[in-house]
């Protein structure tokens, strides 16, 4: 993220937009043109601002297409070693800080206008069998690969505290819930857990988008593909990518990778904002299950007794964000025809913004979630005999009953303790046998909650067996499961 950036004018003018006709402009464009550009053009048009962020994969990028125009017999060995040289001078001179130009219409130009300053004229053969489509279209694949990886990582955190917290809570019950209604009970760990496997199919998510990145653009050209022999496989290997785009006119215009990496973020989004909607909800007075800590929540202004999860709140915020960044992008690609449009440009603003928002929201929530406390006795307090009415019925089934009939007989029992505003532990023996002639005197034994639990062994069931296995298959699964290769960073040096 590049944040305030600052466009300096141009030496020798105080206007920061050119005005039409403005000399010395470095373009990559404009032999057919007689003028420049309208300065309400420039403004629409200028991307610097958005692709500034590029810079450094253009550059891996421009020295990979300089060897490759070597080996295809363009450059001279000494040219390509220049133009290598030179590009390292550029990276230097972004690295220590320099800012763009207000004539640099992007980051291309950018980079160009500064290689041209390293090292003359010679710069101008780097172009060579090569368009912007095909540039961006590589450099902003190399960033989306670069984005899984980091957001992968930020995920594992997530799921290592979560983890941590599950172990932590041990035999912990609570209730669990569905239509927002107390449901049966559950190991608190289980709760937790529940939480971890949708981030594990994030990270699925992540790694597959990763995949699709994975496909070299570079050597299409504008559209129709390179005129000189450059070795896409020289390309691919130096750069890391795992496949080469088999059809140049899809390959400058193929936006399918940040789809599928807005989809992966957007999904991740929403299952944060679960998580936080959990929390929020156990973090009230009147649940009271957990209570947050000082350093991820804020106060009131005006309520002293305050403590806002303010965090968890953004997080949850966070997936409409995504959502729309994933819209926008779907919407823009749906009625492009082939090749490259400059409808396009786009794509990376609604890219950054999805990853810049998911690596300020992780952390956050992983924070918030470390230092949290969970409250044992109020989630105690909260099961109910009501909670065990589904066990009621087993226990007529395992008597002979059919699970219908013991529902109904259960579901009576259920209704009297309403009526008489008790729980159905309050209810005489009498009651159970009233509802069904196969209740004994064993009947109430069904209304633990801990026996409720434990008799939940069943894989992926909330037993603590179970919920012991899966904390194992969670460990497994917080395994780094892939990496990008990286490429060979194939240099020239001059004998």
């Amino acid at each position: 993220m590049i944040p305030n950036l600052v466009v300096e004018p141009e030496a020798g003018t105080d206007d920061p937009v050119p005005p039409r006709g403005t000399r010395g402009a470095h373009r990559l464009w404009g032999g057919r043109f007689a003028s420049g550009p309208a300065p309400e053009l420039d403004a629409l048009n200028r991307s610097i601002g958005t692709d500034l962020r590029l810079w450094p994969f253009d550059v891996r990028l421009s020295k990979a297409w300089a060897v490759a125009l070597w080996h295809a017999g363009v450059l001279t060995l000494e040219e390509s070693a220049a133009i290598e040289r030179g590009l390292d001078g550029v990276a230097d001179r972004l690295t220590a800080g320099e800012t763009p130009l207000a004539s640099d219409e992007d980051v291309h130009t950018l980079i160009d206008r500064l290689l041209h300053e390293e090292i003359g004229d010679v710069a101008s053969k780097l172009h060579t069998g090569r368009s912007r489509n095909d540039q961006v279209a590589t450099a902003t694949r190399m960033w989306a690969m670069d984005a899984c990886i980091t957001l992968d990582s930020a995920v594992r955190a997530l799921q290592r505290t979560m983890l941590d917290r599950a172990v932590e809570l041990g035999a912990t019950l609570m209730p669990s819930y569905t239509h927002l209604q107390r449901a049966q009970p559950v190991l608190a760990a289980h709760w937790m857990l529940s939480h971890f496997w949708p981030l594990d199919r994030d990270r699925a998510r992540l790694e597959g988008a990763s995949r699709a990145a994975g496909v070299l653009p570079l050597g299409s050209g504008a559209i129709a593909g390179s005129a000189f022999p450059v070795s896409r496989v020289l390309l691919q290997g130096s750069l890391g990518f795992a496949a080469l785009s088999r059809n140049s006119i899809d390959a400058v215009s193929d936006r399918d990778f940040v789809a599928e990496l807005l989809f992966g973020t957007t999904m991740l989004a929403t299952h944060l904002s679960r998580l936080a909607e959990d929390l929020i909800l156990f973090g009230s007075s009147e649940f009271g299950f957990v209570r947050f800590g000082d350093t991820f929540t804020t106060g009131s202004s005006m309520m002293p007794q305050k403590r806002n999860p303010d965090a968890l709140e953004i997080a949850r915020g966070s997936g409409a964000r995504l959502l729309g960044d994933l819209v926008a992008l779907l919407g823009t690609i749906k009625g492009l025809p082939t090749g490259y449009n400059k409808d396009l440009q786009d794509d990376k603003r609604v890219l950054f913004d999805a990853v810049d928002t998911m690596l300020l929201v992780l952390p956050a929530v992983t924070g918030t979630l470390a230092e949290l406390s969970f409250r044992a006795d109020r989630m105690k307090a909260a099961l109910a005999s009501s909670m065990m009415a589904t066990d009621l019925a087993d226990y007529l089934v395992e008597k002979g009953a059919s699970f219908r009939e013991a529902h109904a007989a259960v579901g009576a029992l259920v209704r009297e303790a309403e009526e008489k505003r008790g729980e159905l532990t309050t209810l005489p023996f009498e009651s159970f046998a009233s509802a069904h002639s196969a209740f004994d005197r064993d009947v109430f034994e069904s209304l633990s909650a801990l026996r409720s639990v434990e008799r939940r062994e069943v894989e992926g069931g909330t037993g603590p067996g179970a919920v012991r296995a899966q904390i194992d298959a969670a460990r497994a699964s917080l395994a780094e499961k892939w990496e990008n290769a990286r490429g060979n960073e194939l240099r020239l040096v001059t004998p």
